[in-house]
């Protein structure tokens, strides 16, 4: 899986300012983040530098680099909480699946993934987060089971909404 990763404002402040006093090796790889090399090529760095294996989680965790794109397919453009952003129902299911995803898939890696979670206050909030979900998932453990994970996620969800219509 290859994810590009940019620099965000704070990430070009850091460059400019040096603020957050980071590590050579971490300030070494914020350096290299341009948007044009993957996930993969820079991870390839990372022995040369001396840089942590998480180096890359480390600054997207301080908000100091974006994945910017990458081969894990997005959340779908009709979401499946349209009509319904402000249904309670659909919000505890999209909040228990995504924070079970984290869990299960993310473990201690998915703390900051889950305070995002917790910070959403309805289901289309939730929704525009999955992409950023199913790139972690991808990362962590295979796309493959991130997109199953989406389409079971999916499903469920639909066939819920169905439930509470019919009602």
């Amino acid at each position: 899986m290859a994810l590009l990763h940019a620099k965000t404002a704070a990430g070009r402040q850091e460059i400019e300012d040096r603020g957050r006093r980071l590590p050579a090796a971490l300030r070494s790889i914020l350096l290299m983040v341009d948007g044009h090399r993957d996930d993969t090529e820079l991870r390839g760095l990372f022995d040369g530098l001396r840089a942590p294996p998480d180096a890359l989680e480390q600054l997207a965790a301080q908000g100091l680099i974006e994945v910017i794109g990458g081969s894990v397919e997005a959340a779908p453009t009709r979401g499946i909480s349209t009509g319904r952003e402000q249904d309670p129902a659909l919000y505890q299911q999209l909040y228990d699946a995504m924070s079970e995803a984290v869990r299960r898939h993310l473990g201690l890696k998915g703390y900051f993934m889950q305070l995002k979670i917790e910070r959403c206050t309805d289901a289309l909030a939730l929704e525009r987060l999955c992409p950023e979900l199913l790139a972690a998932v991808g990362k962590a453990r295979s796309p493959a089971l991130a997109q199953r994970w989406w389409q079971e996620t999916q499903s469920a969800v639909v066939n819920a909404g169905k439930e509470v219509v019919q009602a």
